[in-house]
């Protein structure tokens, strides 16, 4: 509702400034200055026109054009006066007197022009018959014209009556003259244009007085007086408004000021609370992120921050019992507080007010009669006070109290109920510390939870191709293996290809697995061992210009894990040192032992006492900012575009899993260290050595029809079939091996069908069972939980395997096969014999 009487007053506040503006800046003057520029241009060509005038009569121009032109000026600069004048009636009267004037004028040098004309037309009419008769052989006719042609001068310096009268004289006398016919008709004209110059040139010198007598400046000076007087006049009045316009900027300065005291005044207001809000804000998210040990300094810190905002010298919070571990107390330097004032303060809140929630404000401590409570207070030496109370749950009070003690008063601030957010804050992080175990057990469970959501949709993408490359490398390897010989150094590096190949196997089930709390299959391992295979491996897999070094090696050092996950943090941990690396250099590998005798804390890991082994790999790479390093161990996050975020993540989960803690350091430019730190176990207890599974069962030359849509990957099945001993019939079109089966269904002992996306190779399995009911088929899938088992047996799948084939598993699997197809084979004959 006040916002049409505020858009009034600007409006009308526009309004007067921007007519004092218009008057002040006096627009006018500009008028002014081409009313005179016009007046001095119609004095100066009034001057030139009466120039011209005289030029003509004398004989000096030869025709009127210059007069001409400079009438047409004279005029123009009479509509530009006209044009320029102000619209009242005494100026309007001035110039139209001047132009009565100008109108005179022009008519009179109309009149000059035309007599002029003439004028000049009969002086060479004149002058041309005076010259031949003055030669004339007449002496007295000769005489006459002479005394004729100086009368004539005469009169064109003196027009006077004497000089006219004299002229006509000699006229007369010529007139009269009786000459010869020769002279006699030039005679008679040059008297008849004597008397025609004899009657013209009074006439003009009358019309040449009559303009010189016109030309005078008592119009010119009577308008330029009013030009000049309207120019004062509007120049006091522009004065005036200026004046005018210097006292409302004065006011409209107050105005502002005053405006701007009050927006500042709120402005002050809005930061302030902005900012407690702030600091509430901070105090709830270092409360948030507290654990039991660090919250004391956390209360303590937030009781001096909130202390800070109204000059108290001292804060402290209680609840529940009045033990010290439930009061949590700050006070300014140089001032003292009572141990047990914390309590007393809270029973004396509860005698102020009986409600279980309250908040008491005393700015100033006055106490107004004997038994009033305040005091109470100044007997403590209090005086100001301010308490946030309540009652909770279980009946005990909870206090958040503020004194001041050396100052007058606590400030004046209206916004004391943001002290109960602050109050809530305290009591409840203060509340949460009985509860620190279960939220860690629950915050670990959420974390499970998360990292089993992201890595089983990481997982499932990658699975089934790392599966397929795998698979083809322990393929081919099997295949090899079978054409050498063994303890050559050949048969050396195929064992080492299908061991890395196997571990590669495991670390698809390791990625699955990731973040899920199982302890897999332990074993005793020497780190020294480990780290030397592992280093073997590395040297074939980090690029050219990184070389890993073991600097220190520490003998006899035995942890208990699964190793491949254990090769795995020391490969992860070298290739991210690798890829930091842009230059030549070599990743240094130690291994030591650490004695623990204190509880210790690595990374977000408490370490118990007693033996660790430490693997710490430090490389000269680009390092990382601090930035960085905070979210170094989470899953996915990475500063590099190729990758997936994942290795440092793993390694993290690994070695908790194994009972240990990760520690890095990092200094950006200048390289980064890791630690890791595993429990190390008893030196008494044998070390378990893993083997190679053996390909022990053989076939003897069965015939296996093999199934499988990609055809080089079919080419790769026949070659792993006949090294197990079988004869492999391979096909890639699922109509060409239900027609080889429909021909020869006794030709085949067993039928391998291989995954093709979209389930055509269950549907084989069925026509294939329709064909030969008694063949047995081995299914091979990326994945066993995708079937059922009736479905299974409705299409007479004996056996699964997984895809891409490991020859092991498939030798065991076709051996169980044909033999339990024997078996069977056996009953049918003795049961129709």
């Amino acid at each position: 509702m006040k916002v049409a009487p505020a858009m009034v007053g600007v409006a009308f506040l526009l309004a007067l400034l921007t007519w004092l503006l218009l008057n002040g800046l006096n627009l006018n003057s500009d008028r002014y200055d081409r009313q005179t520029q016009a007046l001095s241009d119609f004095t100066r060509f009034e001057r030139a026109v009466n120039r011209e005038v005289l030029t003509s009569r004398a004989g000096l121009s030869k025709n009127y054009d210059a007069l001409v032109a400079m009438v047409d000026a004279y005029d123009a600069a009479l509509v530009r006066l006209r044009e320029a004048a102000d619209p009242d009636k005494e100026q309007i009267a001035a110039i139209d007197v001047l132009a009565a004037r100008a109108a005179r004028q022009e008519e009179l040098i109309e009149q000059f022009k035309s007599k002029n004309a003439l004028l000049r037309n009969s002086f060479t009419y004149f002058s041309l018959f005076s010259s031949r008769l003055s030669s004339s052989n007449d002496r007295p006719l000769v005489a006459d014209v002479s005394a004729l042609s100086a009368a004539m001068l005469q009169l064109t310096l003196d027009t006077s009556d004497a000089t006219a009268g004299e002229l006509q004289s000699r006229l007369d006398n010529l007139e009269r003259l009786q000459i010869t016919s020769e002279d006699n008709e030039l005679l008679h004209a040059a008297v008849a244009h004597g008397q025609l110059l004899h009657d013209l040139l009074p006439d003009v010198d009358a019309i040449l007085k009559a303009l010189v007598a016109e030309t005078n400046n008592r119009e010119q000076d009577a308008v330029h007086a009013l030009i000049v007087k309207r120019q004062l006049a509007a120049r006091v009045a522009a004065r005036k408004n200026r004046l005018l316009q210097y006292l409302t900027s004065l006011l409209l300065l107050g105005a502002l000021v005053y405006f701007g005291l009050l927006l500042r005044a709120r402005a002050k207001a809005l930061r302030r609370r902005a900012a407690f809000e702030h600091v509430i804000a901070n105090i709830s998210m270092r409360f948030i992120e507290s654990h039991g040990d660090g919250l004391r300094s956390h209360v303590e810190s937030a009781l001096e921050e909130l202390a800070g905002f109204i000059g108290a010298d001292r804060a402290y919070f209680a609840w529940s019992a009045a033990g010290a571990d439930n009061v949590y107390r700050w006070v300014r330097e140089g001032v003292r507080l009572d141990a047990t004032w914390p309590n007393r303060a809270r029973d004396l809140a509860q005698r102020y007010d009986d409600r279980e929630d309250a908040i008491i404000y005393i700015p100033r401590v006055r106490p107004s009669y004997r038994d009033d409570l305040a005091n109470l207070l100044d007997e403590a030496g209090i005086r100001g006070w301010l308490c946030i109370k309540t009652a909770s749950g279980h009946g005990h009070a909870a206090i958040l109290g503020f004194d001041a003690i050396e100052a007058a008063a606590l400030s004046q601030w209206a916004e004391f109920a943001l002290f109960r957010t602050a109050f809530d804050a305290i009591r409840n992080a203060v509340g949460r510390v009985v509860l620190e175990q279960e939220k860690e057990r629950l915050q670990a469970s959420l974390q499970q939870a998360r990292r089993m959501e992201t890595i089983g949709t990481f997982a499932s993408g990658i699975a089934h191709n790392f599966n397929n490359i795998v698979g083809a490398i322990l393929g081919y390897v099997e295949i090899a293996e079978a054409g050498i010989k063994l303890g050559t150094r050949s048969a050396t590096n195929l064992a080492e290809i299908r061991r890395a190949g196997e571990r590669a196997s495991e670390l698809v089930g390791q990625i699955l697995t990731f973040g899920r709390r199982s302890q897999g299959r332990q074993e005793r391992i020497c780190m020294s061992t480990l780290v030397a295979e592992t280093q073997a491996l590395l040297a074939a897999s980090l690029p050219a210009h990184v070389k890993v070094v073991v600097s220190q090696r520490a003998e006899g050092i035995i942890v208990s894990g699964e190793p491949a996950q254990l090769q795995q943090v020391i490969l992860n941990l070298c290739n991210n040192a690798a890829q930091a690396m842009e230059q030549p250099g070599t990743i240094d590998l130690q291994i030591t032992e650490r004695e623990v005798m204190h509880s210790l804390s690595i990374g977000r890991t408490e370490l118990l006492r007693g033996r660790f082994a430490v693997i710490s790999v430090s490389d000269p790479g680009l390092g990382m900012d601090e930035a960085t390093l905070e979210q170094a161990f989470e899953p996915f996050f990475t500063t590099r575009s190729e990758g997936n975020g994942l290795g440092l993540a793993t390694v993290r989960e690994i070695v908790e899993q194994h009972g240990g803690a990760v520690a890095v350091r990092s200094t950006l430019g200048a390289g980064t260290r890791f630690d890791v730190w595993l429990p190390c176990g008893s030196l008494e207890e044998p070390i378990s050595v893993q083997h190679a599974p053996s390909l022990a069962l053989r076939g003897n030359g069965e015939t296996v029809l093999v199934f499988e849509a990609d055809r080089k990957r079919l080419l790769r099945y026949e070659e792993i079939l006949a090294a197990l001993g079988y004869e492999p019939v391979g096909f890639s079109v699922l109509a060409e091996a239900e027609a080889a089966c429909r021909a020869a269904g006794t030709r085949f002992d067993a039928a391998l069908v291989c995954h093709v996306p979209g389930g055509s190779s269950l549907d084989l399995a069925y026509l294939l069972h329709d064909v030969a009911p008694h063949l047995p088929i081995i299914l091979a899938s990326p994945s066993m939980h995708h079937f059922a088992a009736p479905l299974l047996a409705t299409a007479g799948v004996s056996e699964l395997v997984h895809h891409p084939l490991m020859s092991a598993e498939l030798a065991a699997v076709l051996s169980r096969c044909l033999a339990a197809s024997a078996s069977k084979r056996m009953k049918r004959i003795a049961t129709a014999g």
